[in-house]
């Protein structure tokens, strides 16, 4: 594929509607990590504890087990504007009255136990959302356009951090002068936003259904019961995704996979739950705002792009290698901006570097991923892949506060160790590489 040919895969207007649906994907994690964590901190809230209302994030690695929901269920009175479209819009709303609902909280540190509750109410929403917006993307592009996968995964990626960064960086930079509440409200004015961008992208036309109803009847016998054919649709809905997963890849790769998943982003998830407690303890909410929402915002966008065209040319493994490698590089230039201090030429250093590997390597990831998924459960195998990355992400990073407390508050060692952390995955996927690009190989060639 030459350059020319991948650059004109971004003139496709499903891109469109892949970056808008990565923005709402991004976004829920402004109101739930980045600016909660500041809110804590201003509040006086322990690093332990801001660490432990992390496990409400934890709610992303389990999706998995309601995501055959978003494969066979129809949401009555909205299924006309199309299935992926309606729970994506039900998950946006109820997200945006919990906000509104967050915002009303003054004290934060006096009610910990009722912001839990609602972070992890908004987590548990957001984290459908994904299931239905990763499904949106798979089925426009998975099947028959092989060669748009990468453009797309970038534009997710796109449209995930321009979400997350640039209300972020409106949230801190204006946090001082209006206050949390405020910012909040006018945070929860966004997801009544997406809902109307929402409502205008177009449904993916896809056989999943005629493909459902295939594999239902290979199970049907003359004279069934009720109970027999409800038997029988729970059977597909819940067991034939992930038994289909295992006979596509063999029971060995496809465990080898699975655990490269759950490995390959522990260390920047390490990172990525602590850096916000880091940056405040050295710098001001509207220098974090500028550095790390702005012009990280816009370098990841940028790199995400690049990281597609070089995805493409390399291969998805080896963008994936380049990017861990990368990964545990950028951790250590954190440790370096832990030993200078408040030095916002090392900061932004860290924050270009930073953002630059992980959007080739999440480029690399959720081409990868996508490329795993079959086309009669999309949502639920791809749900499941992502769960179990997200577990690394979301439950084993809730306790990086009680890390850096244990370290005796060393920020130097915690990143230092983060670094070393992204080894183990490198090294399994060395020991895969070969069995993936096969893998790749024969997906592509199947799906002409």
């Amino acid at each position: 594929m030459t350059l020319n040919e991948t650059l004109k895969t971004y003139l496709d207007k499903r891109i469109l509607w892949v970056f808008l649906m990565g923005c709402a994907s991004g976004f829920p994690w402004v109101l739930i990590a980045s600016a909660l964590a500041a809110w804590l901190k201003d509040t006086g809230v322990s690093r332990t504890d801001i660490g432990l209302v992390g496990i409400a994030y934890g709610i992303y690695a389990f999706n998995f087990l309601w995501a055959p929901l978003i494969d066979r269920v129809n949401i009555p009175g909205i299924i006309r504007i199309g299935q992926r479209k309606s729970w994506i819009l039900v998950t946006q709303g109820a997200m945006a009255l919990l906000t509104i609902y967050l915002a009303t909280i003054h004290s934060p540190a006096d009610s910990l136990v009722l912001v839990g509750l609602l972070i992890f109410g908004i987590a548990l929403f957001s984290a459908t959302q994904d299931i239905a917006i990763d499904a949106f993307r798979v089925d426009h592009f998975s099947y028959g356009s092989q060669s748009s996968i990468p453009a797309a995964s970038a534009m997710a990626t796109v449209g995930w951090w321009a979400g997350y960064s640039f209300p972020g960086y409106f949230a801190f930079a204006y946090a001082d002068t209006l206050g949390w509440n405020t910012v909040y409200l006018m945070l929860a004015g966004c997801l009544l936003a997406f809902m109307a961008a929402t409502c205008f992208v177009t449904e993916p036309v896809t056989e999943r259904e005629s493909l459902q109803q295939d594999i239902e009847a290979s199970y049907a016998k003359d004279g069934q019961s009720k109970t027999q054919r409800l038997k029988i649709w729970l059977t597909v809905t819940a067991w034939e995704p992930l038994a289909d997963f295992f006979k596509n890849h063999g029971m060995k790769l496809a465990v080898y996979i699975l655990v490269f998943i759950f490995l390959f982003k522990i260390g920047e998830a390490f990172l990525g739950r602590m850096s916000i407690v880091f940056y405040k303890e050295l710098f001001t909410n509207e220098e974090i705002g500028t550095y790390q929402k702005l012009y990280g915002g816009l370098a990841t966008c940028i790199f995400a792009l690049i990281g597609s065209v070089i995805n493409v040319r390399l291969g998805v493994t080896r963008g994936l290698f380049i990017g861990g490698v990368a990964m545990a590089g950028s951790n250590l230039l954190f440790a370096w901006l832990a030993m200078a201090g408040p030095d916002k030429s090392i900061l932004l250093l860290a924050i270009l570097t930073d953002n630059f590997t992980t959007a080739f390597s999440t480029v690399a990831f959720v081409s990868f991923l996508t490329a795993l998924t079959g086309k009669a459960f999309s949502a639920t195998q791809y749900a499941l892949l992502a769960s179990i990355g997200n577990a690394g992400r979301t439950v084993l990073a809730s306790g990086g506060g009680w890390f850096v407390d244990w370290t005796g508050g060393n920020w130097t060692l915690f990143f230092v160790i983060t670094a070393l952390m992204v080894i183990p995955g490198l090294i399994l996927l060395m020991i895969i590489r070969k069995p993936l690009e096969q893998l790749s190989t024969r997906h592509k060639e199947s799906n002409g």
